[in-house]
C-alpha cells in the first residue's frame, strides 16, 4: 500500500513514514547492512525501441478516435511514452503527442541537456528561455494540427491546459486522456515485468534482513532507517517505507504518536523500491515476542484473504469480484461490512507499475475485466482501532494460467518473511 508522502515528512516521521529519496544516513543502520550486495546489476532499462512502440500504439488509438493531440505534464506517463524523468514545478516541462510524426517536448532552456539524458524517442524538443512562454510553443504545435479534440492526461495541471488553449486561440474540445493512457499502460510488457520482478526481489530481501535485526526499544524511525539502508545496499532505489508499531498498526497510513518495540508488539512494515522506474510494494506484519491468540487469529484470517484474492483472479473476471470475495469471507468471520471498522477499510489491492498506485483497482466498483499482463498488489488487511492491525501484501501479474506472484506469500505468523 503505497501513498504519496511528499509534503507530509514532518508529521510522518513520528510514525516511521518517509518520503521518496529520504536520507538513509546513520552509522548504526549502515553497520547493520554490512554484507548485503546489489542484486540489480543485470536489470535492463526499457529500450528506445519499446518506447517507440508505445508512441506508435498511442498514435494509432488517437487516429481512430480523431484526437489531434495528447497533452502530458511531467510525471510517470511522460516517462512511460518518452523516457523523460522529470519533476513538476512552476517551470513547465510537458509534451504534445501528435497522431503522426514526432512528439513535441517543451522544457526550460537550461534544463534541456538534463532532459536529453533520459529522452528515449526522436522528439521535437522546443526549449524556452526564462522570459518566454512554453505554452506558446505548445500552442504553435497544436495550431499546426487539423481538426480533432485535445486529450489531456488526467494528472496534468489545470494551468497548463488553460494557458495552452488560450495561446492556441482556437476552439478545440478537450477530452479526458485517461482511457488512451490506460489502453497502453495497464498491460505490462515482458521487459516491464522483469524490472518489477527485480524490484520485488530487492524489497523482500531487505525485509528478510530487517526482520532479523529488530530489537526491543527500537523506534519506528530506527527500523525505517534500517529498511532504507538495506534496500539501497541491495541495489534498489528506496521509494517509501511505513513502519507501524503497536496501536499505530491499526491506522493503514500510520499515526503521529511515537511508538517503540516491546514484548507483544505488532510490527507492520510497508515498503517498496524502484528499479529503472518500476516499483515494488510489499507489506509484512508480525509480532515481536510471543503473539496472543487474537493476534494469531487475525494474521491467519488476513493470510486467507490474500489466498482468496488470488483464487478469484482469473482471465476476464472483473476486478470488483476479487474485492467482493475477500469482503464476503471477512464478513463471515464477523468483521464489519462496507469498508467499515474493525475490518478491511481500504480496497483489496491496486494496479502497480511505474506508479505505486495505478489503474485498475481491486475495489468493489471497478468492473475492469482482468487481462494478461495486468499487475496488482494483494493486501487485504484487518484493522482494529485501539488494538492493532495486520496487513500482508504481495504483488502479482496475470498470466493465461492465472496470477503469478512476484514474491511468495508469507508462510505464517512465525515465519512472516
Amino acid at each position: 500500500m503505497k501513498f504519496s508522502r511528499r509534503g507530509f515528512v514532518g508529521a510522518a516521521l513520528a510514525s516511521g513514514v518517509v518520503a521518496a529519496h529520504a536520507d538513509a544516513s546513520g552509522a548504526a543502520a549502515s553497520a547493520k547492512t554490512s554484507g548485503l550486495k546489489s542484486i540489480t546489476g543485470a536489470a535492463q532499462p526499457i529500450t528506445a525501441q519499446e518506447h517507440a512502440a508505445r508512441i506508435a500504439k498511442l498514435q494509432g488509438l488517437m487516429q481512430r478516435q480523431k484526437v489531434a493531440a495528447m497533452l502530458l505534464d511531467a510525471g510517470s506517463t511522460l516517462q512511460y511514452f518518452t523516457g523523460v524523468q522529470w519533476w513538476r514545478s512552476e517551470r513547465t516541462t510537458a509534451a504534445l503527442i501528435l497522431p503522426t510524426g514526432k512528439a513535441v517536448l517543451v522544457t526550460p532552456f537550461f534544463e534541456a541537456p538534463s532532459i536529453a539524458e533520459t529522452l528515449m524517442i526522436d522528439a521535437d524538443v522546443r526549449p524556452w528561455k526564462e522570459d518566454e512562454s512554453p505554452f506558446e510553443l505548445l500552442a504553435g504545435a497544436l495550431r499546426d494540427q487539423g481538426a480533432g479534440s485535445i486529450a489531456v492526461e488526467d494528472t496534468t495541471r489545470f494551468f497548463i491546459v488553460d494557458r495552452v488553449l488560450k495561446a492556441a486561440k482556437n476552439s478545440r474540445t478537450v477530452v479526458p486522456g485517461e482511457d488512451l493512457v490506460r489502453a497502453c499502460r495497464e498491460i505490462k510488457s515482458s521487459a516491464e515485468l522483469a524490472l518489477m520482478q527485480v524490484a520485488n526481489n530487492v524489497t523482500i530481501a531487505a525485509l528478510r534482513h530487517v526482520h532479523g535485526k529488530i530489537t526491543a526499544g527500537m523506534s519506528a524511525d530506527d527500523i525505517m532507517n534500517l529498511m532504507i539502508s538495506a534496500t539501497e545496499a541491495l541495489g534498489g532505489h528506496h521509494e517509501f517505507s511505513s513502519v507501524l508499531l503497536n496501536e499505530a498498526s491499526a491506522f493503514p497510513h500510520g499515526s503521529n504518536k511515537p511508538q517503540a518495540v516491546r514484548e507483544g508488539s505488532v510490527v507492520l512494515i510497508d515498503t517498496g523500491c524502484t528499479v529503472h522506474g518500476y516499483q515494488s510494494d510489499i507489506t509484512r506484519s508480525w509480532v515481536f515476542g510471543k503473539p496472543s491468540a487474537r493476534q494469531r487469529k487475525v494474521w491467519d484470517t488476513v493470510k486467507r484473504g490474500q489466498e482468496l484474492a488470488l483464487e478469484t483472479a482469473k482471465l476476464g473476471v472483473p476486478c470488483s469480484a476479487i474485492d467482493k470475495a475477500v469482503r464476503a469471507f471477512y464478513e463471515q468471520k464477523g468483521w464489519q461490512k462496507n469498508y467499515g471498522l474493525p475490518g478491511l477499510s481500504h480496497r483489496t489491492g491496486h494496479g502497480i507499475g511505474l506508479d505505486g498506485h495505478e489503474s485498475p483497482y481491486l475495489v468493489r466498483n471497478d468492473a475492469t475485466p482482468l487481462a494478461v499482463g495486468m499487475c496488482f498488489s494483494d493486501e487485504p488487511g484487518i484493522y482494529i482501532p485501539g488494538e492493532f492491525g495486520i496487513r500482508l501484501e504481495d504483488c502479482w501479474h496475470l498470466t493465461e494460467a492465472g496470477p503469478k506472484l512476484f514474491t511468495p506469500l508469507a508462510k505464517s505468523l512465525d515465519e512472516p518473511v
